[in-house]
């Protein structure tokens, strides 16, 4: 279990995040810095190996393999380690020149690597761009980001699944499902709010900076906060939405959307929304749940401008809408309610212009309805060094008050897989 403390610190940095466009995407994920980041999540690795293994037999033994966004080459090099007939490692960076090295040096005297020998065929390209490939009897992929779908490299799985794949073959993974919970933060809050107070003041060497604080608002409390946190902070289980690879169309990528049906076991702040994800490996669950064991994804938080303030067991009810934007990501916009005001059709645009995302503050039809807009690829980053101390095992210590009438005033377990409602695609 992850595990935050009281002297957090919020900061942006793009070379933890990963970068969009394609020209720099492809430069980021050469160096190697990048690539052994995610080798070294420890999670993400073994997982990948042991569904690759346990699935031998069923998957890649003597068949013909494709790994799409081949980075390092490591699942490639699991697949032949798996009894694969040939892989084609397709991948647009510069490691490809990386991978083929490791190939060569299987030839070499002595070998590296020689069970590589003859197994490998390395693509120097996007796979929406790769020509004269055969099709395969396996697709494997890593094309996980942010809340599963940032980067939108789950688009290019689909699509070599509809142009290489053979008729009733493998994908792994074959699904993955994004869960949306309540949070309250205050602390998180706080810093954020701290950001935009700078743009406040009316006597910075003489400039008066206070007609930008609106600006300044909208594009701090617009970027989603990337940083693991611990699973208390969280009011009520979560809904989720499952995304199965072998059969959904890149149509139902574009546009999505989350109902929300939420009931907070606890009177308090819910100061936004809360995303992670979980990939099936075939049989094996990767979850990035705050509860799960760490890894580099993390989890990310939607932090609202106003807090909502909520009673223990009222129903907050909405809707979570993410749209493809031209940064290879998405636009998310969520509406929130507690009580009876109606919720804003979410395909209708009339609060935020569509899916813009440049839209300024607006006009709430209900005191308990909240509104926020955020662009995914606008990550920040949360840190922390300190862990929660023994006393937030009780929930009020995080300004959520048990009611009197519940049996139990500890936090309800939140459980890494499977809560709440699934929507599939």
């Amino acid at each position: 279990m992850s595990r935050i403390g009281m002297s957090q610190t919020i900061s942006t940095s793009l070379s933890h995040g990963r970068i969009l466009n394609h020209e720099t995407n492809t430069s980021y994920y050469a160096q190697f810095v990048h690539q052994q980041n995610m080798l070294q999540d420890h999670v993400r690795t073994s997982l990948y190996q042991n569904a690759i293994v346990a699935n031998g037999d069923a998957m890649f033994k003597d068949r013909l393999v494709m790994d799409v966004g081949a980075g390092s080459g490591i699942l490639s090099y699991f697949a032949v380690q798996s009894g694969a007939a040939k892989v084609y490692a397709i991948e647009a960076s510069g490691m490809a020149t990386k991978i083929q090295k490791m190939v060569s040096a299987a030839s070499a005297n002595p070998p590296k690597n020689a069970f590589l020998k003859d197994k490998l065929v390395v693509v120097h390209s996007k796979v929406e761009e790769a020509q004269a490939l055969p099709r395969v009897d396996t697709i494997v992929s890593e094309p996980i980001g942010v809340l599963l779908l940032h980067e939108r490299m789950v688009e290019s799985f689909i699509f070599a699944r509809d142009a290489f794949l053979k008729p009733g073959g493998n994908m792994m993974p074959n699904s993955g499902t994004i869960f949306l919970a309540p949070f309250t933060d205050a602390v998180l809050w706080t810093q954020t709010m701290a950001k935009v107070r700078f743009w406040e003041q009316t006597e910075f060497f003489g400039v008066d900076f206070s007609p930008l604080k609106r600006d300044a608002m909208d594009e701090v409390f617009g970027q989603p906060i990337v940083g693991n946190f611990d699973h208390r902070v969280l009011m009520a289980s979560s809904v989720s939405h499952h995304v199965d690879f072998l059969t959904c169309s890149m149509d139902d990528l574009k546009d999505i959307v989350i109902p929300i049906m939420w009931t907070p076991s606890f009177t308090g702040i819910v100061h936004g929304v809360a995303g992670w994800f979980d990939i099936d490996l075939c049989g094996i669950i990767l979850s990035t749940a705050p509860n799960a064991e760490r890894t580099h994804w993390q989890q990310v938080r939607f932090v609202l401008k106003e807090p909502l303030a909520v009673n223990a067991f009222e129903t907050v009810k909405g809707w979570f809408r993410m749209t493809v934007n031209s940064q290879r990501s998405y636009d998310v916009v969520v509406e929130l309610n507690v009580g009876d005001a109606p919720l804003t059709n979410p395909h209708s645009g009339a609060w935020v212009n569509g899916s813009s995302m440049d839209c300024g503050e607006d006009e709430l039809s209900d005191m308990r309805t909240r509104r926020g807009k955020w662009a995914l690829q606008e990550q920040t980053y949360w840190y922390t060094n300190d862990a929660l101390g023994p006393e937030y095992s009780k929930p009020e210590f995080m300004s959520m008050y048990p009611s009197p009438f519940a049996e139990s005033s500890m936090l309800p377990d939140v459980p890494p897989v499977a809560m709440g409602n699934a929507t599939n695609i």
